[in-house]
């Protein structure tokens, strides 16, 4: 009893040592996030990464309102920029990724015409992420446009506030979305599988898609900060982001 007394009060405090730090980041990393940080804290065990996931606008917009982030992983280079020029952000936004966009359906689908499977007459709705405020969903509707076929099926759309929700109205409410590549690779996504269930839209369709990551004001001097920065720009994040479908 009193071992385990003695060990409860030692992880209080190792958990009352531990340096937290707010990450903001995009919808579209919300699966590769955890194998990141799960080993980024394998060597900074005393350093705790708290996600805060939501599209980028909205992370742009509530970062302008003095939200207490530290970092921000955004799914463009749009808003990090926007942000260093305020002086928001303390660093130059730099590449940490290169996203796809892809087409989902929770049923087998012929894809051999690719993104021309949306005018199909079967396929009444199609969810994508808010144009307005998620990369994703613009480079989606960029992409409709592109190949001349937006004004066929705009009246299909249904818009979701992020990336992940698209995937999760295609799977439970829309005929097809268009969604994050890097969404797919996760265990509960492992039975729908590339050419049946999803194809990756023709990336000549759309603006490619660089995903930035800056510093932000409140991670200034702090080295915890940093250290996480780094290991995202590193050799070893950038496997893990392969792995889950980025560039």
């Amino acid at each position: 009893m009193f071992q385990k007394i003695i060990l409860i009060g030692l992880s209080l405090v190792m958990f009352a040592q531990a340096k937290i730090i707010n990450v903001a980041a995009s919808a579209n990393v919300s699966y590769a996030i955890g194998s990141i940080v799960k080993e980024f804290e394998k060597n900074h065990s005393n350093i705790k990464v708290q996600i805060i996931l939501a599209s980028s606008g909205k992370l742009t917009a509530q970062i302008k309102n003095g939200a207490p982030y530290q970092l921000f992983l955004s799914a463009n280079m749009k808003y990090p920029n926007f942000l260093y020029k305020e002086h928001l952000a303390i660093t130059k936004p730099k590449i940490y990724a290169k996203g796809s966009l892809a087409l989902l359906s929770s049923v087998p689908q012929n894809f051999h015409n690719n993104i021309l499977i949306t005018t199909n007459k079967k396929i009444q709705t199609i969810a994508v992420a808010n144009p307005k405020t998620a990369p994703y969903g613009k480079a989606a509707i960029e992409a409709l446009k592109k190949a001349n076929i937006y004004k066929k099926v705009k009246n299909k759309l249904i818009f979701t506030e992020t990336v992940s929700q698209a995937v999760a109205y295609t799977l439970k409410a829309t005929d097809m979305g268009f969604v994050a590549k890097s969404l797919l690779f996760s265990p509960k996504m492992a039975k729908y599988k590339k050419g049946i269930n999803w194809v990756e839209v023709n990336s000549k369709l759309y603006t490619p898609i660089n995903q930035g990551i800056v510093i932000l004001k409140n991670g200034s001097k702090n080295k915890d900060v940093q250290e996480f920065y780094n290991f995202i720009l590193s050799k070893n994040a950038k496997k893990i982001f392969k792995k889950y479908g980025y560039q």
